[in-house]
């Protein structure tokens, strides 16, 4: 049985990697899926590799971008039932060298994006009777992560309080908001960048299962969160991490 079938899932930030996989496994569960991102060429492929999908050019630190391409949901689709906020940056400098202007780009991609993302998605869903928001955050969203920025911890700890926000304001009108927080995932940058053995040893040495996590494993997360399976999760921080924030 297709666990999202018949839902309409918008995706941020489908063009590549994480969302990708995203768009890919919710369009395996039954779902038709549109993808937003900046990146239109890498965007169109994906959607091309899918029968029930479409891309559109998305900006989501506008909201202009946000209500053109909701707009375009709706024409296509008739409704939202799925909004997944993975779209998100991170400029990889401690606090001490961390530019304002850096800052600035981090916020409004990894916090502004989701939040009017949720602000134009609610009044769609309600109207349509509920939906589920599902928010790419980290466990740098729930603990500090020794090996990460400051900037980005700030961003993705926004995010997750966010999320419990919404959750609990607008359960009321049947709509579910829940986090998903991956630790260090194995793509092939990670891969470049654990060529150091340093870097390999505190990556490895902080799981407790003694691996990284996969695309699949995260793309799961969401596909459980967004099924009826999970109706009555609501506000949670899910995390998919082996264990690291359990130390």
């Amino acid at each position: 049985m297709m666990r999202l079938a018949n839902k309409v899932a918008l995706i941020t930030g489908a063009a590549q990697g994480l969302g990708a996989e995203i768009a890919r496994r919710f369009h395996r569960e039954g779902a038709r899926v549109f993808l937003g991102d900046v990146r239109v060429e890498e965007g169109e492929k994906i959607a091309g590799e899918l029968e029930r999908a479409a891309f559109f050019r998305l900006d989501v630190t506008s909201e202009q971008s946000w209500e053109a391409v909701l707009a375009a949901v709706l024409a296509k689709a008739g409704r939202l039932d799925i909004l997944v906020n993975n779209a998100g940056i991170n400029i990889r400098k401690n606090i001490e060298e961390m530019p304002a202007d850096a800052l600035d780009s981090m916020l409004a991609v990894n916090v502004k994006g989701p939040f009017l993302g949720i602000k134009f998605a609610l009044p769609i869903m309600r109207a349509a009777g509920g939906g589920t928001i599902l928010n790419m955050s980290s466990v740098c969203g729930l603990v500090g992560h020794k090996y990460t920025n400051e900037a980005y911890t700030t961003t993705k700890g926004a995010l997750t309080l966010l999320t419990k926000s919404v959750a609990t304001r607008y359960a009321k009108d049947n709509i579910r908001c829940n986090s998903v927080h991956p630790s260090t995932v194995d793509t092939p940058l990670v891969q470049a960048v654990l060529q150091d053995p340093a870097r390999r040893a505190e990556r490895f040495g902080e799981v407790p299962l003694g691996r990284l996590a996969t695309a699949a494993d995260v793309a799961g997360a969401f596909v459980f969160l967004a099924s009826d399976e999970a109706s009555f999760i609501n506000g949670a921080a899910f995390p998919v991490d082996g264990g690291v924030t359990a130390w």
